[in-house]
């Protein structure tokens, strides 16, 4: 059993995060153009409504040092954790943000931010601290070939070149390190209900190297097709990459569905045996009365499964199933927050 005493996060200068998809679109016609020939331009996708109840979503009410063109993004977390089991050498397995007993740790010093100009963007995010150590390690796909991915790669998190063609709502093509589709739960625990995810999150991927299509066909729907070197590895651990898709829909401001999918051979070395998984989530804000008392509410539930079959196992011996649900209270308007709630 794990518990978790303190926990601190600062951020500040963050992209608005309630629209996935900054607006790399021409300028509006101006006022003088005739309506017949102005171009009416598309609305941008999920800005319709606030989206920052929903975790991985969280964007500031300000960010002061944004520019034209550029958004600085500054994060620290830092935790204190202790486990009942009182580890002698102080250390935590099993999970893929808790990682000392008993001891305050830096978990992640990330710098960076977001260059927008006209139809080209690029994100990038430092990670230093513990992340920097245990997620390298959990990787083994450097061990196929040369170059150490592993101190290659260490302490970044995030870092991708966007373009964007004027097409429905818009499309962007990316490519470099992203954040992974698969999970409910963010990389970036400050933007979580909880800081410790459940095994279901914590068991699904939190990085990808590779390329992605987000289409938009309108402001409520995304559908976004996956290449990547594999299942949260820097480099490929076969010959065969892997392949993901996400649909994303939220029809209004309080309601949103989630469902992903991937397919790799991502045991190292062992090219016949295929990772097949999906991963759903449906999510509900039910209150948003603001004010001191209860002023926000939402709840969440999320269902995992997957297996792998070949090279010497099948899907009957070798599965998994998990689910989670939570409910979150905000107080205050919104600046305390409570969530009860688990896996299995």
């Amino acid at each position: 059993m794990k518990l978790k005493i303190v926990n601190i996060g600062i951020l500040t200068g963050v992209l608005v995060m309630a629209s996935p998809n900054p607006s790399w679109a021409d300028e509006p016609a101006s006022p003088a153009a005739s309506p017949s020939v102005a171009e009416v331009k598309a609305a941008d996708p999920f800005a319709f409504a606030d989206f920052s109840w929903i975790p991985g979503n969280y964007g500031p009410s300000e960010t002061p040092l944004a520019t034209k063109y550029f958004v600085p993004e500054i994060r620290l977390d830092t935790a204190y954790h202790y486990e009942f089991t009182n580890p002698k050498d102080h250390t935590i397995s099993g999970s893929s943000e808790v990682f000392r007993s008993g001891e305050f740790q830096l978990t992640q010093i990330g710098l960076g931010g977001d260059f927008n100009y006209n139809n080209v963007g690029f994100r990038f995010m430092t990670q230093f601290g513990m992340y920097s150590t245990t997620t390298p390690r959990n990787d083994a796909s450097p061990s196929r070939g040369q170059w150490q991915l592993d101190n290659a790669y260490r302490y970044i998190s995030e870092a991708y070149a966007t373009y964007h063609f004027n097409v429905w709502n818009g499309i962007n093509l990316q490519a470099g390190l992203l954040m992974s589709y698969v999970g409910l739960w963010s990389y970036y625990n400050f933007d979580n209900w909880t800081y410790q995810p459940s095994y279901v999150s914590s068991n699904t991927p939190w990085f990808f190297n590779g390329a992605r299509v987000q289409i938009f066909p309108s402001d409520k729907l995304k559908i976004e097709p996956w290449i990547m070197n594999g299942w949260q590895s820097y480099g490929t651990f076969n010959t065969q990459p892997g392949l993901g898709v996400q649909i994303l829909w939220r029809p209004t401001g309080t309601f949103s569905v989630l469902g992903n999918q991937y397919y790799g051979a991502d045991t190292l070395n062992n090219a016949e045996r295929k990772r097949f998984h999906t991963d759903d989530s449906v999510m509900v804000k039910y209150y948003d009365r603001g004010g001191k008392g209860l002023s926000q509410a939402a709840a969440s539930f999320t269902f995992d499964a997957g297996c792998e079959s070949g090279g010497g196992t099948d899907c009957a011996t070798s599965h998994f199933v998990g689910a989670m649900a939570y409910n979150r209270l905000w107080f205050n308007d919104n600046h305390y927050g409570l969530t009860i709630g688990g896996g299995v």
